[in-house]
């Protein structure tokens, strides 16, 4: 059944279609190949494994990581994170030890900061942003302190789309030994991630809002604090030796994954690390440009519009989140479905934002390289037409 005539899709920041090659390589695993990695003695086995891994050494390669090692295979942003929250620094904080985020946290980079925190005393403080929505960096400089241990903040935001560079941050924070840990999952579809220019201490995305598939991320950890991490999760596979009382466990990355892991999904996150390099990063920048410049315009030239963050488009990398006067973001959602568009509204997982913007929802248009100007178009009429029915 046909539900619209044209779908203008602007949900990418939440998941990004999947191209027909990659669907392809997940199908040739199941029916033809469908076998476990890592244990099996037999040819098939064997081959399957090897492209498995080879996925690992692309990746490496995709972030400029020094050693596939360094890359460990996840479900995705939220239990990246969760893994370097938990395994590496519940373990490393003491009572007067601080955590640093941002308000412009998703959930996922927030809530395990503060169950850290509230199991080992540790305490956790929130960088503001400034009026444009761009981090504080003034308020961060002076936050970082002796105390500090940690900081884990988003390399773009999902509500503002605002960038942040890592690079004078991660400097700052080492001056002092703490470890920077970046959220890329909002980044990694629309612009280059460069592990060792940046000198960040881990990296986590997922791979279906990069064309991929669900299920399936990435955490990227220098060697020596992988070595240093602690497995969350324990079973098959990670193990070296086991007696009936102790077990020692295997050299990352394979120590973190533990039991059968998602081959389709990690066979998938290569095929779509290969559409990506396909189409190539200054293509899909200059393509996302153009799409938010013209959005920005054509927003900016509705006065009961409300624009969050800046007002110029080169503050919004594919983000841009809006509010329609006298009209609830749920209701201009529900009738932009109507006429075929796809946005998502409501606090994005980003209830502190939603906070410090004083608002309990906002409407956000996310785009990727495959969207059109037609689409933005029809997204403004959409808008348009809401405005009329409620007026």
């Amino acid at each position: 059944m046909t539900i619209y005539n044209h779908l203008a899709y602007l949900d990418n920041a939440s998941t990004t279609p999947v191209p027909q090659h990659v669907v392809d390589v997940i199908d040739h695993y199941y029916h033809c190949e469908k076998v476990n990695v890592h244990r099996g003695m037999y040819k098939l086995a064997n081959v399957v494994t090897q492209q498995y891994e080879g996925v690992r050494q692309k990746v490496a390669k995709f972030i400029n990581a020094d050693d596939k090692n360094q890359i460990v295979f996840t479900s995705g942003t939220t239990d990246s994170l969760n893994m370097v929250a938990f395994g590496y620094a519940l373990s490393h904080l003491q009572p007067d030890d601080e955590m640093i985020v941002s308000v412009l946290e998703h959930h996922s980079n927030l809530v395990p900061w503060q169950q850290v925190a509230a199991k080992s005393g540790g305490r956790l403080r929130i960088v503001k942003v400034d009026g444009k929505g761009h981090l504080d960096q003034k308020q961060l400089t002076k936050m970082i302190n002796r105390h500090t241990k940690v900081v884990s903040l988003a390399m773009v935001s999902n509500v503002l789309g605002t960038y942040t560079d890592m690079r004078p941050i991660a400097q700052k924070a080492h001056e002092i030994g703490a470890v920077l840990v970046v959220d890329a999952a909002q980044a990694v579809a629309h612009m280059p991630i460069d592990v060792q220019k940046m000198n960040v201490d881990f990296v986590a995305f997922s791979g279906h809002k990069m064309f991929g598939p669900t299920g399936v991320g990435v955490l990227y950890g220098k060697s020596e604090l992988l070595e240093e991490m602690n497995p969350v999760r324990f079973g098959g596979e990670m193990i070296d030796q086991v007696t009936s009382r102790s077990a020692t466990f295997q050299p990352a990355p394979l120590k973190f994954e533990a039991g059968t892991p998602n081959i389709a999904g990690v066979l998938g996150l290569g095929a779509a690390i290969d559409y990506i390099n396909g189409i190539g990063y200054p293509s899909i920048m200059g393509t996302d440009h153009l799409l938010v410049e013209r959005l920005m315009s054509e927003l900016n030239g509705l006065k009961f519009v409300t624009i969050y963050g800046s007002p110029s488009a080169d503050d919004h990398k594919a983000v841009v989140s809006f509010n329609v006067e006298g009209i609830h973001a749920h209701d201009i959602a529900t009738i932009l479905d109507s006429v075929g568009v796809a946005v998502r509204a409501g606090h994005h997982c980003a209830h502190p934002l939603m906070d410090f913007l004083r608002t309990e929802s906002v409407v956000r248009a996310s785009v990727s390289f495959q969207n059109t100007i037609k689409e933005i178009d029809q997204l403004v009429v959409g808008i348009q037409k809401a405005r009329e029915i409620f007026k």
